[in-house]
């Protein structure tokens, strides 16, 4: 869990800073990623 965290976490000071440098692809991207990874720990959370 702990491992998943750090993962979401990165990868949403990833998409912040894409946010501020305007890449919009590379942020949404990074919104993807961070979706994926709430997805997993609210699995882990349920079992």
């Amino acid at each position: 869990m702990k491992d998943l965290i750090k993962k979401y976490e990165s990868a949403k000071n990833k998409a912040t800073a894409f946010m501020k440098n305007g890449q919009l692809n590379a942020y949404f991207e990074a919104l993807l990623e961070m979706n994926k990874y709430k997805r997993l720990m609210v699995a882990v959370t349920a079992n």
